[in-house]
Protein backbone atom coordinates (compact mmCIF):
# COMPACT_ATOMS: atom_id res chain seq x y z
CA UNK A 1 0.00 0.00 0.00
CA UNK A 2 1.42 3.39 -0.95
CA UNK A 3 1.51 6.40 1.32
CA UNK A 4 -1.22 8.07 -0.71
CA UNK A 5 -3.39 4.96 -0.57
CA UNK A 6 -2.93 4.67 3.18
CA UNK A 7 -4.12 8.18 3.83
CA UNK A 8 -7.18 7.70 1.63
CA UNK A 9 -7.98 4.28 3.08
CA UNK A 10 -11.23 4.38 5.06
CA UNK A 11 -10.18 1.49 7.32
CA UNK A 12 -6.98 3.13 8.61
CA UNK A 13 -8.62 4.00 11.94
CA UNK A 14 -9.89 0.48 12.48
CA UNK A 15 -6.50 -1.05 11.73
CA UNK A 16 -4.55 1.27 14.01
CA UNK A 17 -7.15 1.03 16.77
CA UNK A 18 -6.72 -2.73 16.62
CA UNK A 19 -2.94 -2.34 16.95
CA UNK A 20 -3.37 -0.03 19.95
CA UNK A 21 -5.52 -2.61 21.73
CA UNK A 22 -3.40 -5.59 20.68
CA UNK A 23 -0.19 -4.08 22.03
CA UNK A 24 -1.69 -2.22 25.01
CA UNK A 25 -0.16 0.94 23.57
CA UNK A 26 0.46 3.89 25.88
CA UNK A 27 1.10 7.21 24.17
CA UNK A 28 -0.11 9.22 21.18
CA UNK A 29 -0.34 8.61 17.44
CA UNK A 30 -0.90 11.14 14.69
CA UNK A 31 -1.14 10.88 10.90
CA UNK A 32 -1.85 14.15 9.15
CA UNK A 33 -1.70 15.74 5.72
CA UNK A 34 -1.30 19.49 5.89
CA UNK A 35 -3.70 20.72 8.53
CA UNK A 36 -5.97 17.68 8.16
CA UNK A 37 -5.70 14.89 10.74
CA UNK A 38 -6.08 11.51 9.06
CA UNK A 39 -5.86 9.67 12.36
CA UNK A 40 -4.97 10.68 15.90
CA UNK A 41 -5.38 8.91 19.20
CA UNK A 42 -4.14 9.02 22.76
CA UNK A 43 -4.14 5.77 24.75
CA UNK A 44 -2.88 4.39 28.04
CA UNK A 45 -1.91 6.31 31.16
CA UNK A 46 0.31 9.31 31.82
CA UNK A 47 0.23 8.36 35.51
CA UNK A 48 -0.48 4.68 36.10
CA UNK A 49 -0.73 4.90 39.89
CA UNK A 50 -3.45 7.54 39.73
CA UNK A 51 -4.91 6.28 36.43
CA UNK A 52 -4.56 9.66 34.71
CA UNK A 53 -5.01 8.98 30.98
CA UNK A 54 -2.78 10.22 28.20
CA UNK A 55 -4.33 12.96 26.07
CA UNK A 56 -3.48 14.43 22.71
CA UNK A 57 -1.92 17.43 24.47
CA UNK A 58 0.09 15.36 26.99
CA UNK A 59 3.80 16.11 27.07
CA UNK A 60 6.12 13.16 26.50
CA UNK A 61 9.85 12.63 26.66
CA UNK A 62 11.41 12.06 23.24
CA UNK A 63 14.93 10.95 24.26
CA UNK A 64 17.31 11.42 21.31
CA UNK A 65 14.58 13.17 19.32
CA UNK A 66 16.05 16.13 21.20
CA UNK A 67 19.11 16.13 18.96
CA UNK A 68 17.19 17.99 16.25
CA UNK A 69 16.93 21.00 18.60
CA UNK A 70 20.69 20.93 19.17
CA UNK A 71 21.38 20.70 15.44
CA UNK A 72 19.03 23.60 14.70
CA UNK A 73 20.63 25.68 17.44
CA UNK A 74 24.02 25.10 15.79
CA UNK A 75 22.42 26.09 12.47
CA UNK A 76 21.24 29.38 13.99
CA UNK A 77 24.79 30.10 15.16
CA UNK A 78 26.17 29.27 11.72
CA UNK A 79 23.72 31.69 10.13
CA UNK A 80 24.73 34.32 12.71
CA UNK A 81 28.35 33.93 11.59
CA UNK A 82 29.58 32.64 14.97
CA UNK A 83 30.95 29.42 13.51
CA UNK A 84 30.88 27.22 10.40
CA UNK A 85 30.59 23.53 9.66
CA UNK A 86 34.37 23.46 9.32
CA UNK A 87 35.11 25.25 12.60
CA UNK A 88 37.43 23.12 14.71
CA UNK A 89 36.14 22.13 18.13
CA UNK A 90 39.55 22.97 19.63
CA UNK A 91 39.18 26.56 18.42
CA UNK A 92 35.94 27.01 20.38
CA UNK A 93 36.33 25.12 23.66
CA UNK A 94 38.94 23.16 25.59
CA UNK A 95 37.24 20.04 26.95
CA UNK A 96 40.29 18.86 28.85
CA UNK A 97 40.80 15.67 26.85
CA UNK A 98 44.23 15.98 25.18
CA UNK A 99 43.75 12.62 23.44
CA UNK A 100 40.98 14.06 21.25
CA UNK A 101 42.12 14.71 17.69
CA UNK A 102 42.73 18.43 17.06
CA UNK A 103 40.92 18.40 13.72
CA UNK A 104 37.44 17.46 15.02
CA UNK A 105 34.99 19.89 13.42
CA UNK A 106 31.40 20.96 14.02
CA UNK A 107 30.39 18.91 10.98
CA UNK A 108 32.00 15.79 12.46
CA UNK A 109 29.99 16.26 15.66
CA UNK A 110 26.71 16.91 13.82
CA UNK A 111 27.11 13.83 11.61
CA UNK A 112 28.36 11.37 14.27
CA UNK A 113 31.73 11.05 12.56
CA UNK A 114 33.92 12.72 15.20
CA UNK A 115 35.30 9.49 16.69
CA UNK A 116 35.32 10.76 20.28
CA UNK A 117 34.67 8.07 22.92
CA UNK A 118 31.01 8.09 23.92
CA UNK A 119 29.81 8.07 27.52
CA UNK A 120 26.67 6.26 26.30
CA UNK A 121 28.04 4.12 23.49
CA UNK A 122 25.02 2.33 22.08
CA UNK A 123 27.33 -0.19 20.39
CA UNK A 124 28.31 -1.38 23.88
CA UNK A 125 25.20 -0.92 26.03
CA UNK A 126 23.36 -4.18 26.65
CA UNK A 127 20.68 -3.05 29.13
CA UNK A 128 19.13 0.24 28.02
CA UNK A 129 16.59 0.15 30.86
CA UNK A 130 19.33 -0.28 33.46
CA UNK A 131 22.17 1.86 32.08
CA UNK A 132 24.13 3.79 34.72
CA UNK A 133 26.95 6.30 34.70
CA UNK A 134 29.67 6.84 37.31
CA UNK A 135 27.82 9.65 39.13
CA UNK A 136 24.20 9.96 40.26
CA UNK A 137 21.86 11.01 37.44
CA UNK A 138 20.88 13.97 39.63
CA UNK A 139 24.30 15.56 39.05
CA UNK A 140 23.71 15.87 35.29
CA UNK A 141 21.97 19.23 34.93
CA UNK A 142 23.71 20.73 31.90
CA UNK A 143 26.09 19.73 29.09
CA UNK A 144 29.32 20.46 30.95
CA UNK A 145 28.24 18.23 33.82
CA UNK A 146 28.56 15.25 31.47
CA UNK A 147 32.31 15.70 31.01
CA UNK A 148 32.84 13.95 34.35
CA UNK A 149 31.32 10.76 32.89
CA UNK A 150 33.09 10.90 29.51
CA UNK A 151 35.46 7.92 29.17
CA UNK A 152 39.13 8.79 29.44
CA UNK A 153 40.02 6.72 26.39
CA UNK A 154 41.77 7.15 23.03
CA UNK A 155 39.75 8.20 20.03
CA UNK A 156 37.34 5.54 18.80
CA UNK A 157 38.49 6.35 15.26
CA UNK A 158 39.90 9.35 13.43
CA UNK A 159 37.50 12.20 12.56
CA UNK A 160 35.56 11.60 9.36
CA UNK A 161 36.61 7.96 9.11
CA UNK A 162 33.10 6.51 9.57
CA UNK A 163 29.68 6.90 11.19
CA UNK A 164 29.18 5.89 14.82
CA UNK A 165 26.16 7.27 16.67
CA UNK A 166 27.47 9.47 19.47
CA UNK A 167 25.46 10.91 22.33
CA UNK A 168 28.67 12.42 23.67
CA UNK A 169 29.22 14.26 20.39
CA UNK A 170 25.92 16.07 20.83
CA UNK A 171 26.74 16.85 24.46
CA UNK A 172 29.86 18.56 23.11
CA UNK A 173 27.69 20.57 20.69
CA UNK A 174 25.69 21.77 23.69
CA UNK A 175 28.92 22.93 25.32
CA UNK A 176 29.82 24.77 22.09
CA UNK A 177 26.41 26.50 22.11
CA UNK A 178 26.90 27.66 25.70
CA UNK A 179 30.44 28.88 24.98
CA UNK A 180 29.32 30.97 21.99
CA UNK A 181 26.11 32.38 23.47
CA UNK A 182 26.99 32.79 27.13
CA UNK A 183 23.65 31.30 28.19
CA UNK A 184 22.47 27.85 29.19
CA UNK A 185 21.94 25.43 26.32
CA UNK A 186 18.28 24.76 27.11
CA UNK A 187 17.54 28.49 27.49
CA UNK A 188 19.00 29.15 24.04
CA UNK A 189 16.93 26.39 22.46
CA UNK A 190 13.74 27.56 24.14
CA UNK A 191 14.17 31.24 23.21
CA UNK A 192 15.55 30.76 19.68
CA UNK A 193 13.65 27.68 18.46
CA UNK A 194 10.79 26.41 20.61
CA UNK A 195 9.00 29.63 21.49
CA UNK A 196 9.32 31.40 18.10
CA UNK A 197 7.62 28.49 16.29
CA UNK A 198 4.87 28.10 18.88
CA UNK A 199 6.09 24.97 20.66
CA UNK A 200 4.72 26.36 23.91
CA UNK A 201 4.26 23.02 25.67
CA UNK A 202 7.76 21.77 24.89
CA UNK A 203 10.87 22.18 26.99
CA UNK A 204 13.46 20.66 29.29
CA UNK A 205 11.79 19.68 32.56
CA UNK A 206 13.39 18.23 35.68
CA UNK A 207 12.36 14.62 36.21
CA UNK A 208 11.40 15.38 39.81
CA UNK A 209 9.45 18.53 38.87
CA UNK A 210 7.45 17.54 35.81
CA UNK A 211 4.78 20.13 34.98
CA UNK A 212 1.09 19.38 34.83
CA UNK A 213 0.07 17.36 31.79
CA UNK A 214 3.38 15.48 31.46
CA UNK A 215 3.49 11.69 31.21
CA UNK A 216 5.74 9.66 33.45
CA UNK A 217 7.94 7.23 31.53
CA UNK A 218 7.49 3.58 32.47
CA UNK A 219 9.74 0.53 32.42
CA UNK A 220 8.18 -2.93 32.62
CA UNK A 221 9.73 -5.45 35.01
CA UNK A 222 8.71 -8.92 36.17
CA UNK A 223 7.13 -7.34 39.25
CA UNK A 224 5.21 -4.73 37.22
CA UNK A 225 5.72 -1.18 35.99
CA UNK A 226 8.04 1.42 37.51
CA UNK A 227 8.78 4.99 36.49
CA UNK A 228 12.06 5.99 34.85
CA UNK A 229 12.83 8.83 37.28
CA UNK A 230 16.02 7.07 38.49
CA UNK A 231 17.14 5.95 35.03
CA UNK A 232 17.84 9.24 33.25
CA UNK A 233 19.59 12.57 33.87
CA UNK A 234 17.63 14.84 36.19
CA UNK A 235 17.09 17.28 33.32
CA UNK A 236 17.61 16.91 29.61
CA UNK A 237 20.66 18.21 27.77
CA UNK A 238 21.84 18.46 24.18
CA UNK A 239 21.79 14.74 23.42
CA UNK A 240 18.34 13.92 24.79
CA UNK A 241 15.68 14.46 27.42
CA UNK A 242 13.38 17.16 26.05
CA UNK A 243 9.60 16.86 26.42
CA UNK A 244 7.07 17.76 23.77
CA UNK A 245 3.57 17.06 22.45
CA UNK A 246 2.36 15.56 19.20
CA UNK A 247 0.97 18.98 18.20
CA UNK A 248 4.31 20.66 18.87
CA UNK A 249 6.08 18.07 16.71
CA UNK A 250 3.71 19.04 13.89
CA UNK A 251 4.62 22.68 14.47
CA UNK A 252 8.29 21.77 14.30
CA UNK A 253 7.99 20.03 10.91
CA UNK A 254 5.89 22.89 9.50
CA UNK A 255 8.31 25.55 10.72
CA UNK A 256 11.35 23.64 9.54
CA UNK A 257 10.10 23.08 6.00
CA UNK A 258 8.55 26.54 5.94
CA UNK A 259 12.07 28.00 6.51
CA UNK A 260 10.98 29.70 9.73
CA UNK A 261 13.86 28.24 11.74
CA UNK A 262 16.69 28.09 9.21
CA UNK A 263 16.96 29.64 5.78
CA UNK A 264 16.28 27.48 2.74
CA UNK A 265 19.99 27.35 1.91
CA UNK A 266 21.01 26.26 5.40
CA UNK A 267 18.18 23.77 5.72
CA UNK A 268 19.26 22.18 2.44
CA UNK A 269 22.53 21.19 4.12
CA UNK A 270 20.90 19.90 7.29
CA UNK A 271 18.08 18.11 5.49
CA UNK A 272 20.14 16.31 2.85
CA UNK A 273 21.43 12.77 3.48
CA UNK A 274 25.13 13.07 4.22
CA UNK A 275 26.26 9.48 4.70
CA UNK A 276 24.91 5.97 4.92
CA UNK A 277 24.09 5.01 8.51
CA UNK A 278 22.39 1.64 8.64
CA UNK A 279 21.50 1.71 12.33
CA UNK A 280 17.91 1.37 11.19
CA UNK A 281 18.61 -1.08 8.39
CA UNK A 282 19.41 -0.82 4.73
CA UNK A 283 18.44 2.48 3.21
CA UNK A 284 19.02 4.58 6.35
CA UNK A 285 21.11 7.74 6.06
CA UNK A 286 22.10 10.57 8.36
CA UNK A 287 22.31 14.25 7.60
CA UNK A 288 23.26 16.90 10.15
CA UNK A 289 21.08 16.02 13.15
CA UNK A 290 18.34 14.39 11.04
CA UNK A 291 17.80 10.77 9.98
CA UNK A 292 16.66 9.78 6.47
CA UNK A 293 15.04 6.67 5.06
CA UNK A 294 15.35 5.72 1.42
CA UNK A 295 12.20 4.48 -0.31
CA UNK A 296 11.84 1.89 -3.07
CA UNK A 297 11.94 4.60 -5.75
CA UNK A 298 15.25 5.96 -4.45
CA UNK A 299 13.84 9.10 -2.82
CA UNK A 300 14.32 9.80 0.88
CA UNK A 301 12.27 11.31 3.68
CA UNK A 302 13.46 12.69 7.03
CA UNK A 303 12.63 11.19 10.38
CA UNK A 304 13.39 11.78 14.05
CA UNK A 305 13.68 9.02 16.62
CA UNK A 306 14.57 8.39 20.23
CA UNK A 307 14.54 5.64 22.82
CA UNK A 308 15.41 5.59 26.51
CA UNK A 309 14.19 3.80 29.58
CA UNK A 310 10.47 4.61 29.53
CA UNK A 311 10.59 6.50 26.22
CA UNK A 312 10.11 5.57 22.55
CA UNK A 313 9.51 8.04 19.73
CA UNK A 314 9.49 8.27 15.96
CA UNK A 315 8.24 11.02 13.69
CA UNK A 316 8.61 11.11 9.92
CA UNK A 317 7.75 13.80 7.41
CA UNK A 318 7.10 13.44 3.69
CA UNK A 319 7.61 16.95 2.23
CA UNK A 320 6.27 16.21 -1.26
CA UNK A 321 2.93 15.02 0.15
CA UNK A 322 3.04 17.30 3.25
CA UNK A 323 2.38 14.20 5.36
CA UNK A 324 3.53 13.54 8.93
CA UNK A 325 3.43 10.27 10.87
CA UNK A 326 4.27 10.51 14.59
CA UNK A 327 4.20 7.91 17.36
CA UNK A 328 5.27 8.75 20.93
CA UNK A 329 5.07 6.30 23.82
CA UNK A 330 5.84 6.62 27.51
CA UNK A 331 7.18 3.06 27.63
CA UNK A 332 10.55 1.80 26.45
CA UNK A 333 9.32 -0.16 23.45
CA UNK A 334 5.72 0.97 23.09
CA UNK A 335 6.12 2.96 19.89
CA UNK A 336 7.74 0.24 17.81
CA UNK A 337 4.79 -2.15 17.25
CA UNK A 338 2.68 0.80 16.09
CA UNK A 339 5.46 2.02 13.79
CA UNK A 340 5.79 -1.51 12.43
CA UNK A 341 2.04 -1.72 11.81
CA UNK A 342 2.05 1.56 9.91
CA UNK A 343 5.08 0.37 7.88
CA UNK A 344 3.18 -2.84 7.07
CA UNK A 345 0.20 -0.82 5.85
CA UNK A 346 2.59 1.17 3.68
CA UNK A 347 4.14 -1.99 2.33
CA UNK A 348 7.47 -1.14 3.91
Amino acid sequence: MTLEALLDFAEIGLRLNAAVEEHDFSGVIRLRRGNESIYQRAAGFADRANRIPNRLDTRFGIASGTKIFTALAIGKLIEAGKLSFDTRLADVVDLGFPQYAPDITIRHLLTHTSGIPDYYDEDKVEDFDGFKVSVPWSELKGPRDYLQVFPNEPMKFMPGERFSYSNGGFIVLGIVIEALTGIAYRDYVETEILRPVGMARSGYFAMNKLPEGTAFGYVEEDSGWRTNVFDLPIIGASDGGAFTTVEDISRLWDALWGFRILSEATLKVFATPYLRAETFGEGAFYGHGIWFQQTSDGSTYPFLTGCDAGVSFRSEYHPAENVEITVISNTTNGAWPIVDRIDALLGG
